[in-house]
């Protein structure tokens, strides 16, 4: 099992596991937005499942791809 050092704060990948909830609208960095629909973690980190406006489905992302809009 990894241990953490607490001096060294949260891992970066789980940071984002707060900054994106379920329903918050996402711009990708190529400009397409969406909604929020899971924020999941695996064993590779943290990934956002997004569901686009104008694609069917759903996507999966990359926390730092992602940016919350108003």
């Amino acid at each position: 099992m990894l241990t953490q050092n607490p001096a060294l704060g949260a891992c970066p990948s789980l940071r984002h596991e707060y900054q994106f909830q379920v329903g918050d609208r996402v711009e990708t960095y190529n400009h397409c937005k969406g909604t929020v629909i899971r924020v999941d973690i695996d064993e590779s980190g943290v990934f956002i499942v997004v569901r686009f406006e104008t694609q069917y489905g759903e996507f999966a992302y990359d926390p730092y791809d992602l940016k919350v809009i108003q």
